[in-house]
């Protein structure tokens, strides 16, 4: 991205140098800063406090083993991470990543990217993330308990209610969250809401599975409602087939909506009558549960689907485009290829699925792009709700749920919007959202001065 701005220029330089092959944290921190400049131009006494250099260095960075025992007695060893980037405006908040990849410049874009998505939010919360280099794909219940505990036997005694709240990401669902909230009871004999993503019968939060997807959603519908537009009767592209897409998808079909493909590691699923039934719904949960991590059962089940072996889905002709899977899902390759097919919509459901040079590639040709620190902050969003109801020791309905929620996702998308324009940039959510969240965030860190 071309950077004007020579104060940003150094940071990002800086942030290169001394985080050498950290290329997501790279990618992260020069598409947030470069949408600064004109906010940074304003305020010339950031520079003098160094709240950049601040804001991209996290306050602790947490690495430790974690060693465990296969069902066949062999001890395997893992990595565990905990960033806890920011707590200018609340207690660390970010979820749990297991999975094959992860290192610490994953985790690392990830808290960076949490704490804006935290601050778009209007919630008290800071932003921070961790996770394991572990596999749970194939894994029996007893492997994973037992690398559970291990994880949270180093990890608790750095976290708590009012210090830090992880939740699940990617690998960390409600069985994962379970196990890791049995061994912090257990280790600190306490009952506190250190999780987020419990099950409804020990604090958890009715409508929290889908919460992400639902806030997706009501972000896209306000994208379209700028233009005049309705989700009624449009085709969606959907990647991804876990709880996001699955939320994604019951959300869009309530709303009228076409739902065209799902996808996994393996390929995608073409569906041309939609993926648009409950039957259709359930079955994408019965392929996260079945742990194999893969979509081409969907075929098979629904004949007059197709499955594509080793693609993505970003070539099918549609509306709306709505990455749900992992990070740098689409490249300048699947970018031209939407834009070849008149894509006018994206809203970003996954963390960071869309490279910086696909990004502006899109914008440049017209593609309106909702960025997912704010489009997806409903998953966050509901975490903190359910931070609250654990604290007042109280049960929220999922109608009250809902409807928080929703609010919370049209503020976000006002809010965004409203700061692109305060800025001279019309509608462009992507600088709006990054100058809207930073700018809380900036404002507690001067307040608080130089820690």
């Amino acid at each position: 991205m071309n950077v004007q701005n020579e104060y940003i220029k150094s940071v990002i330089e800086k942030v290169i140098a001394k985080n050498p092959g950290e290329v997501e944290f790279h990618q992260t921190v020069e598409e947030v800063l470069s949408s600064l400049e004109p906010v940074i131009a304003k305020h010339p006494e950031y520079e003098k406090a160094a709240l950049l250099e601040r804001l991209v260095e996290p306050e602790r960075v947490i690495m430790f083993r974690v060693p465990w025992v296969d069902d066949n007695g062999n001890v395997q060893v893992n990595k565990g991470y905990r960033v806890q980037f920011n707590s200018a405006i609340g207690p660390y908040k970010g979820g749990l990543r297991f999975a094959p990849n992860v290192y610490l410049g994953i985790i690392k874009f990830l808290g960076f990217e949490q704490t804006f998505k935290n601050s778009l939010t209007g919630l008290p919360i800071g932003g921070g993330k961790g996770g394991s280099d572990f596999d749970p794909t194939g894994k029996s219940d007893a492997e994973i308990m037992r690398f559970c505990q291990s994880f949270m036997t180093e990890l608790y005694r750095h976290i708590g209610a009012e210090t830090d709240v992880p939740a699940g990401d990617l690998g960390v669902g409600a069985r994962e969250i379970g196990y890791m909230f049995g061994q912090y009871k257990r280790l600190k004999n306490v009952y506190e809401g250190v999780l987020t993503g419990k099950g409804l019968a020990y604090g958890g939060l009715s409508g929290r599975t889908e919460a992400t997807g639902y806030g997706v959603v009501f972000f896209a519908r306000e994208m379209l409602k700028h233009f005049g537009e309705s989700l009624e009767g449009k085709t969606v592209v959907v990647s991804g087939f876990g709880n996001v897409s699955w939320g994604t998808v019951q959300k869009l079909n309530q709303l009228g909506a076409k739902v065209l493909t799902i996808s996994g590691p393996d390929g995608y699923i073409y569906d041309p009558d939609g993926v648009s039934t409950k039957e259709k719904e359930d079955f994408m949960l019965e392929l996260r549960a079945s742990g194999k991590n893969v979509c081409a059962p969907y075929a098979e089940k629904f004949p007059n689907a197709k499955f594509f072996p080793g693609e993505k889905p970003w070539g099918v002709k549609a509306d709306l485009y709505i990455p749900c899977a992992t990070q740098n899902e689409i490249g300048m390759k699947e970018a031209e290829a939407m834009v070849a097919n008149g894509a006018k919509f994206l809203c970003e459901a996954s963390n960071m699925p869309t490279t910086n040079e696909a990004m502006a590639y899109l914008m440049a040709n017209g593609v309106v792009l909702g960025p997912s620190k704010a489009a997806n902050a409903g998953g966050v969003a509901c975490s903190c709700i359910e931070m609250g109801q654990n604290a007042g020791h109280t049960v929220f309905s999922p109608d009250q749920v809902y409807a928080q929620l929703e609010q919370i996702m049209i503020n976000i998308h006002n809010n965004a919007a409203k700061a692109s324009e305060q800025y001279g940039l019309g509608y462009n959510l992507v600088a709006g959202a990054n100058i809207a969240g930073f700018q809380k965030v900036a404002d507690a860190m001067m307040a608080q001065g130089i820690v």
